[in-house]
């Protein structure tokens, strides 16, 4: 069953005591009760041995390292792979917030938060934890063959079980667009989803190859992504993907652009 906000099990990582009881607060306000403490990346680590939780919250910059090393860590150990991870901070330059974005998170909060905000990706979170779908009237999603494009091995994981917590249970997985293209030319998909920055050919690559020289021209390709490069991101939807999501990204963002990719098709 998927645990509501009370129930939440949280491990929130801040060497901080004014920010620790500061993020208690106003997770206490919006109903969350069960919260243990950490206050490093081994500390966390072994808090996590001993019971894991639903949804770790953590500082970026910590004594021991930082949130990116705890994430990692996380990704690396199997049993720790699907808790949910938020980050907290005050960084904003793309070049320190990128590693984690591409690790599988449910969100990044700055620092300081509003309940607006902490509220939005508590909502994402609940919905990654997600153990049931939600029928769609129009759309068969369990038909539907869907390629996952991705370089990182953690954000693949991590968007599959998005993808399947909305009844897509049919995806097969490529690390790169010139992977992607060899299945392409081999297999039918109804729906690919693909990151921007890859080697070998990046997500703009795929999508142009795909509109102009594929046998599956149509396919709706929509792109989930940490690119903030608007000039980028405005070449790629003139390539022309179905639909372009932030990473990290809100899984109703994704359910929602993929319904109106789908439809359109139809």
């Amino acid at each position: 069953m998927t645990p509501d906000l009370f129930n939440l099990d949280v491990l929130l990582v801040e060497p901080s005591s004014t920010q620790t009881r500061i993020i208690r607060e106003r997770a206490a306000a919006v109903g969350i009760m069960k919260i243990r403490e950490a206050d490093g990346v081994q500390s966390a680590l072994a808090a996590m041995s001993a019971k894991v939780p639903d949804l770790v919250i953590s500082a970026l910059y910590l004594p021991d390292g930082d949130g990116t090393e705890l994430v990692q860590a996380m990704r690396n150990t199997p049993e720790l792979q699907q808790v949910a991870f938020v980050l907290v901070s005050s960084e904003t330059r793309p070049q320190a917030l990128d590693a984690v974005r591409q690790s599988g998170v449910c969100g990044i909060l700055p620092k300081p938060f509003t309940s607006a905000q902490l509220q939005r990706v508590l909502s994402a979170t609940l919905d990654f934890l997600a153990d049931d779908t939600s029928p769609d009237e129009d759309i068969d999603y369990d038909a539907l063959r869907v390629l996952l494009v991705d370089d990182s091995g953690n954000a693949r994981r991590f968007m599959r079980r998005v993808l399947e917590n909305m009844g897509l249970s049919d995806i097969v997985e490529a690390s790169d667009g010139s992977e992607a293209v060899k299945l392409l030319d081999q297999t039918l998909f109804d729906l690919v989803v693909t990151d921007y920055n890859m080697p070998e050919m990046d997500g703009q690559a795929l999508v142009e190859y795909v509109r102009q020289q594929s046998w599956q021209a149509s396919v709706p390709i929509l792109m989930v992504t940490s690119e903030s490069d608007m000039g980028r991101l405005a070449a790629v939807e003139q390539a022309g993907v179905s639909g372009i999501c932030d990473k990290p990204f809100e899984p109703a963002t994704i359910r929602a652009l993929l319904k109106s990719a789908l439809r359109h098709t139809a």
